[in-house]
């Protein structure tokens, strides 16, 4: 099992946005940078943990925990033209982008803001700490276990 953290503006789909679906699970749709696409497409596996992540607001924050239930296929969203995410040069012969499904833990009783991970000296390796503009980032076991700690969690 590996850790991720993926990042979302909870105006576009938010962590309860996440509990409202259909059995809790959705797809992780319209990621387009590569590097993101390619921990989709080739590292995220079933079972991996997300720390869900609202980013683009004013106080940004780790707010809850889901887990992978689908690992990477191609993401339909962009063969649709009616769809935000429609990348012409996408076709299904040549998908060009992935998508995860993911299904909803739980909340933390404490969001852990951007703030308080970068006043952690613990968690100063973290992509997010060095501004990182990724949507889709690793996580290690460590820093999973900083961040449940800081919001409340126990952690075995």
């Amino acid at each position: 099992m590996a850790f991720w953290l993926f990042k979302t503006e909870p105006g576009c789909f938010s962590f309860d946005d996440l509990r409202n679906c259909p059995d809790m699970t959705e797809h992780w749709d319209g990621v387009r940078n590569f590097q993101a696409r390619n921990f989709l497409r080739d590292q995220v596996q079933v079972g991996d943990r997300v720390l869900f992540y609202h980013s683009n607001i004013p106080e940004p924050a780790v707010v809850g925990l889901a887990e992978v239930v689908r690992a990477g296929y191609p993401d339909f969203t962009a063969l649709d033209p009616d769809s935000e995410h429609f990348d012409p040069k996408a076709s299904p012969q040549n998908p060009i982008w992935y998508m995860v499904d993911v299904r909803y833990l739980e909340a933390l009783p404490r969001p852990v803001t951007l703030e308080r991970i970068k006043t952690n000296p613990l968690l100063a390796a973290m992509p997010l700490v060095s501004r990182s503009r990724l949507s889709i980032q690793p996580v290690t076991a460590d820093q999973w276990h900083m961040i449940l700690s800081m919001g409340g969690m126990k952690t075995p």
